[in-house]
């Protein structure tokens, strides 16, 4: 119809375009306090016009570039790469975000359009063979351009860049690499929207208040005003996002219902309908192989992580493996002691994967006396995020103050400016904590605008966090799981990551650094979390205003190695999974459920735990940036561990301390290789120890 509309229209269409395209809020800086974009501004149509017009935009200052008849020099090619394409930038910022937080179908449509459109736009500029000759050119002189530190760098993530974007394949190959990263760009973008839509539609209606025993009053509550949304008016509803899944895995005593809502979860996405991801799955996995194998690698792993800390797909297994003994250990010996309880208590029947929260929490209570919803009181998101900021000012000396001026893309957005210990203006921090239909599972940071001050013009961050976390019930306060409390700290940790970046480029700065790297600062920040000197700031009885009692945090320091055993199995499990995939060498298709089995029956993974996530649902992998590196976060948390033993050594806020991590850690970005200025930091190379001692697995 629209085409149609279009012809018949002619000249007047055209007009109206021009028109409309002179109101594109992309068009021009936005008229905004600290340029935050102007969401209300923005309409759905405006996406498409400025992406293609960003594109071109690029498309022409690349060609300036690359026709250059002036000899090839850092300024006139890589300086000049680096500031090409704003628009393109600005409008992809924007829309990525907002298609992750706060979509809706037409925005998944344009999405669908626009991402084969984006594939071909980076691959026109990767395979540039002019453009490449004079990276190239520059690259070769490097050693005799007194470039500093970071000029160095810039020019050699550029040239690396090109080379693993194609741009040395012989010419007869570069157009099977252009159909390739079309097809995937379009299969990851289809991976993602099947899970959401998996997500969205499952709900567990229960409509007999006896069968909520166990559960909390506030898991209850919340449960009643889901139903109320998903017009079950006087019923309870139950959802695949983990504040409603957890809780109920946990507390409820109604075995047949655990099992439906974990089936619900761990089924996503292999139901062989509309939905079903093991044909995307397959069809990824091939390409990506192909892809490895046209750049010269043996597999996807390998191209992957030759541009990663550990380089090798056998540093990571050789990491895996010396974790996974002790760990499936321990998950053994935790499954026996829940057994042993199901048994005593006159249960017949064996331990299953639906079991495992429900009597791990019972088993926690009979061994610590702890329950962690005892702790819930004393974790008001408002106080938590408080607790969070708190922190930071005291280890850098920046200040966080609500802005209600600045324009927010969702009523439940809040707003803050950072200002550094100076006063001076940091950044702007954006916070969505609350699930809902139009946002995707799990917790980010992400940039609206990185930080950057190419040619002397100093463009500071905007940043969000977005997460899933327990809404408010009634009349009472969102009330977070020790998880959740934990889960804040960790993303908030990106977000200073980002906030604090002190870059000139724009492609090194920030939280744009090695994937295996990128979880260090986050979780390093998560320590502090649960460190009595930090609960005392922050974990306040949401009623009384008492802090959290000493009593409590004793019993939960006692009870923190408690379950640990499963915890990193079934992360180990998913990380295996992840790297067995992307380490095969051949592009034959697999039948996804048959590999997934022998991939953890070569582990010999106990039957009673699922990993994390099974491949029909592993984002992560097949429609984040994490294929082939999930083991990253283990691979931080063995940089996070040996990092905080520096501030337990030092003091929790040892100002000496805190001032190297946030210069060699949270504002050098991608300035330097990783491990050196890890060194810079911790004074030598981190060790592995701090990480089985914390994990109770040495």
């Amino acid at each position: 119809m629209k085409l149609i509309f279009f012809l018949v229209l002619g000249s007047c269409v055209v007009s109206a375009v021009a028109v409309r395209g002179a109101e594109n809020p992309f068009y021009s800086q936005w008229n905004t306090p600290f340029e935050v974009p102007d969401f209300a501004r923005i309409k759905t149509g405006d996406y498409m016009p400025a992406f293609k017009k960003g594109m071109a935009d690029q498309r022409a200052e690349v060609n300036a570039i690359a026709n250059n008849p002036a000899p090839p020099t850092f300024a006139n090619t890589v300086e000049a790469l680096e500031g090409s394409g704003a628009l393109l930038r600005r409008v992809s910022d924007v829309f990525f975000n907002l298609n992750s937080s706060d979509t809706n179908d037409e925005m998944q449509k344009i999405a669908k359009e626009v991402s084969p459109l984006l594939s071909r736009h980076n691959d026109d500029i990767n395979l540039n063979k002019k453009l490449f000759e004079r990276i190239r050119a520059v690259h070769e002189q490097r050693d005799t351009l007194g470039l500093g530190t970071e000029q160095k760098r810039l020019l050699d993530v550029y040239y690396k860049d090109f080379v693993r974007g194609g741009a040395a394949l012989p010419e007869e190959k570069k157009a099977r690499f252009r159909e390739i990263n079309e097809r995937l760009s379009v299969l990851q973008l289809k991976f993602g929207e099947n899970v959401l839509d998996e997500t969205n539609r499952f709900e567990l209606v229960i409509d007999n208040r006896d069968d909520l025993d166990g559960l909390p009053d506030g898991v209850i509550e919340t449960a009643a005003a889901t139903a109320k949304k998903r017009g079950h008016e006087g019923k309870w509803v139950f959802t695949l996002h983990k504040p409603s899944l957890i809780p109920f895995l946990t507390y409820s005593t109604r075995r047949d219902l655990r099992e439906k809502i974990y089936r619900g979860y761990f089924m996503q996405g292999d139901h062989n309908d509309e939905y079903d991801n093991k044909n995307v799955v397959r069809e990824i996995v091939a390409l990506r192989a192909e892809r490895a194998h046209l750049l010269g690698f043996a597999t996807h792993a390998a191209y992957i992580l030759d541009d990663n800390m550990a380089k090798t797909p056998g540093r990571v297994y050789d990491l895996l493996n010396r974790l996974w003994k002790p760990s499936l250990r321990r998950a053994t010996q935790e499954r026996d002691d829940m057994q042993k309880m199901i048994d005593a208590e006159g249960g017949k029947f064996k331990l299953a994967p639906w079991d495992w929260w429900y009597y791990a929490e019972k088993v926690k209570k009979a061994k610590y006396n702890f329950d962690d919803e005892a702790l819930r009181p004393y974790f008001q998101l408002e106080n938590v995020r408080k607790g969070a900021f708190e922190v930071a000012h005291r280890l850098f000396g920046i200040t966080f103050e609500e802005r209600f001026d600045i324009p927010r893309y969702n009523d439940e957005v809040r707003t803050f400016e950072v200002k550094d210990a100076d006063g001076s203006h940091l950044a702007i921090y954006l916070v969505d904590y609350f699930p809902r239909a139009s946002k995707r599972g799990g917790a980010w940071m992400s940039p609206f605008r990185k930080q950057s001050r190419l040619n002397g013009n100093e463009i500071t961050p905007i940043v969000v966090n977005v997460a899933n976390l327990s809404r408010p019930s009634g009349d009472e306060p969102a009330l977070l799981s020790l998880e959740e409390t934990r889960t804040l700290f960790h993303e908030f940790g990106h977000a200073l990551h980002g906030m604090l970046s002190n870059c000139t480029y724009h492609r090194l700065s920030g939280t744009d650094v090695a994937r295996d790297f990128v979880e260090m600062p986050s979780q390093v920040f998560e320590n502090w979390a649960l460190e009595p000197e930090v609960l005392n700031m922050y974990a306040h009885h949401y009623k009384t205003g008492k802090p959290i009692p000493a009593e409590l945090i004793e019993k939960m320091k006692r009870a923190r190695l408690f379950n640990q055993g499963f915890a990193t199995t079934e992360y180990l499990a998913a990380s295996y999974l992840d790297m067995d995939w992307h380490t095969l060498s051949d592009t034959i298709p697999r039948d996804v459920d048959a590999f997934e089995k022998h991939s953890m029956n070569r582990i010999h993974l106990i039957p009673e735990i699922i990993p994390r996530y099974r491949s029909t649902y592993f984002r992560h992998i097949f429609s984040g940036g994490y294929s082939a590196g999930y083991y990253s976060y283990i691979w931080a948390q063995v940089l996070d561990a040996d990092a905080f033993q520096a501030f337990k050594e030092n003091g929790l806020f040892d100002p000496k301390t805190a001032a190297k991590f946030r210069k060699y850690i949270l504002s050098a970005g991608d300035t330097e290789e990783p491990m050196e200025l890890y060194r810079k930091f911790r004074g030598r190379d981190p060790e592995i120890g701090p990480l089985l001692n914390r994990r109770g697995l040495n």
